[in-house]
């Protein structure tokens, strides 16, 4: 079999989620016999190497902007993948919803990962979140199959589109102990800060996290790891009011020093809205950090409906009767430490998800068409 995976920014070029997911599926499928072909942006990449770890890589221009780079890459991607000898094409990014036909022109096999709610997303408003439900749609009708990464998100299509899905799960990383003098370049001590890990955008909630905090009495400091790639006014508006006790950490590119920050936090804190199984949060697990999650169906289902971490509502007060709470009780943050790891069941276990991924592709690439 031979697959090709469009929507990241390339491999082995790890950034964010898609780009993680790529690597750990692709990597394994190469060990399992599949040929794997992965669609990079040109511009990301100043050495390319046809072949990388057995990994066929295809570099792809694109145009530069926010709202263009995604959708230009993705089509001109799909356009290349369609006229290849692949069987099946992965798509990652729903932009390329409305792109499904494309492959059909040669028989090729197609699925999408949806991710998240994109078309609620505050950055995607006005024309884009109209695009990006227009896009969730037609991806429902044009593509071989869809994936959703929760249950909670299967349901969302069902509800809004009257689409099923196969759900399969994001993969959790393995746990590795960190050096906790690690945490000297950054100037914090172990069990003394919150955490936060995620891009500064509006719906990871950052802003109403930091309000609440600042407002509280806690005795705790709050690093916030994470930024974004470009010049934005709600990212610069959050460093500017912050206080003195909130540490901008901005990205942290040395996987151990990430591991040994959400391992000696006193509580890391989850505040992303919009999305299904969120990676940061699988990190937050598999690292035993004690877990204060924004209330939303997708967080329950990763907590166990609070078996394994605290919720917050969507305002300052309940965020501080929170920290009150788990500075207050210590051995509620301990009991959490302990039982976090405990949700990581195979569902998130990046093995069985490349054989889920694996046995999708031969159900389509076998399925005799009506």
């Amino acid at each position: 079999m031979k697959v090709a995976i469009i929507g990241t920014r390339g491999y082995p070029y790890v950034y964010g989620g898609f780009e993680t997911f790529a690597k750990e599926l692709s990597e394994r499928l190469v060990k399992n016999g599949v040929e794997v072909h992965i669609y990079c942006q040109k511009n990301l990449f100043d050495e390319r190497p046809p072949i990388v770890n057995g990994i066929h890589l295809h570099y792809i221009p694109t145009i530069q902007t926010k709202s263009l780079n995604q959708i230009v890459h993705s089509f001109l991607s799909i356009i290349h993948a369609t006229f290849s000898t692949v069987n099946v094409i992965l798509v990652v990014n729903l932009a390329a919803g409305p792109m499904g036909w494309i492959p059909k022109l040669t028989g090729k096999k197609t699925m999408m990962n949806v991710d998240g709610l994109e078309w609620l997303r505050p950055k995607w408003k006005g024309l884009g979140s109209r695009y990006f439900r227009f896009a969730a749609r037609l991806a429902t009708k044009l593509y071989d199959l869809i994936i959703t990464d929760a249950e909670a998100m299967r349901d969302v299509y069902l509800e809004e589109f009257n689409k099923d899905s196969t759900v399969i799960a994001y993969g959790a990383p393995s746990y590795k102990k960190a050096d906790a003098s690690l945490l000297k370049r950054f100037n914090i001590l172990e069990n003394d800060y919150y955490l936060i890990v995620g891009r500064l955008i509006p719906d990871n909630n950052a802003d109403l996290i930091i309000k609440a905090y600042l407002e509280s009495n806690s005795q705790k400091k709050l690093v916030v790891v994470g930024d974004v790639p470009y010049k934005d006014v709600y990212a610069e508006s959050l460093k500017k009011n912050a206080g003195h006790k909130v540490n901008f950490i901005g990205y942290v590119r040395d996987n151990e020093e990430l591991m040994a920050l959400y391992q000696n936090c006193f509580t890391y804190i989850h505040g992303h809205k919009f999305g299904g199984t969120n990676p940061a949060m699988l990190k937050a697990m598999s690292n035993n950090c004690s877990i204060l999650a924004l209330n939303t169906k997708f967080n329950k289902e990763m907590l166990k409906n609070g078996e394994l971490g605290l919720f917050f509502d969507e305002d300052t007060k309940s965020l501080n009767y929170a920290f009150n709470l788990l500075e207050s009780k210590p051995e509620l943050v301990h009991k959490l430490k302990i039982e976090v790891a405990s949700g990581l069941t195979n569902k998130y276990n990046w093995d069985s998800v490349t054989t889920a991924y694996q046995l999708a592709m031969n159900n389509i690439t076998n399925k005799t068409r009506a």
